[in-house]
């Protein structure tokens, strides 16, 4: 009962009032954090479910006027009609003139999201089994990410979305994301932000948000990688600008690439 009531009840929240990860009989979207999802949502509420809504009553309706209507007892010689040209044009051209009523603004999203603005920020995400790696090419930073055991969570983590090692962005950045696999077929997708590419080896896809406000953003793999794909999780830390700089610091330490901390250790023997 107090499920039925959850599901019940959620038709009548906001989206707007629900945190940046799943939540349990969720039916919305996830909050959105940029603009390119903002978009998406908005594309989704104000065109395709009126849409879909009127389509819904409207054969509904007609199916059970055909059921009274055309029921054997009101009817005990039915029609042998089989073709009407006026109809069948109708529910030809009708089709069509939704599908370009909704292609038009979908189109335009498809584009938003593909043109890639001057980026402030590059990372490389890498998707392995089964776990992900991100790399910051200017920064000379990588590291891998993992997903927290669940024996090891603290009390304000998620389970099945908290990872070791997040991904740390500034506030208001426009931050470009190169996609690509080790092994086999993943995706990166964080659904605050309206982001999905596929992770395909050998290629690099590319991506890009700009988060609009602070906070930590889950996702996961969207792709069926194999035996763990429920357990490759993606987080991203959006942050200021001061505390990005005082993060960056730390892990241009902590997450330096191998070559470098070489390259570091024979300066200092010479």
């Amino acid at each position: 009962m107090k499920k039925i009531l959850l599901i019940i009840s959620s038709f009548f929240i906001s989206v707007a009032a629900l945190a940046d990860q799943p939540k349990e009989w969720q039916l919305g979207f996830q909050n959105p954090a940029s603009g390119g999802m903002r978009d998406i949502v908005n594309f989704h509420d104000n065109l395709l479910l009126p849409i879909i809504i009127a389509i819904t009553v409207f054969v509904l309706f007609l199916m059970l006027y055909a059921c009274v209507r055309f029921r054997a007892s009101a009817n005990p010689n039915p029609s042998k009609r089989t073709h009407n040209v006026t109809v069948e044009i109708l529910w030809t051209l009708i089709p069509c003139l939704i599908l370009i009523v909704m292609a038009v603004p979908s189109f335009k999203i498809l584009y938003k999201q593909d043109t890639i603005p001057k980026a402030d920020l590059t990372i490389k995400a890498v998707g392995y089994q089964w776990y992900w790696g991100y790399e910051y090419p200017d920064e000379n930073i990588i590291f891998d990410s993992y997903m927290i055991e669940e024996k090891d969570l603290k009390a304000d983590q998620p389970r099945l979305l908290a990872v070791d090692n997040e991904v740390v962005v500034p506030v208001n950045k426009v931050v470009k994301v190169l996609i690509t696999a080790n092994d086999v077929l993943h995706a990166w997708a964080l659904p605050s932000f309206g982001v999905k590419r596929d992770a395909v080896p050998g290629r690099i896809n590319e991506t890009w948000f700009k988060a609009e406000k602070e906070g930590t953003y889950y996702g996961q793999c969207s792709e069926l990688c194999g035996i763990k794909h429920a357990f490759m999780p993606i987080t991203v830390k959006v942050v200021s600008e001061e505390d990005y700089q005082a993060w960056l610091s730390e892990a241009r330490v902590k997450f330096a690439k191998e070559e470098i901390r070489q390259h570091k250790l024979k300066k200092a023997s010479k």
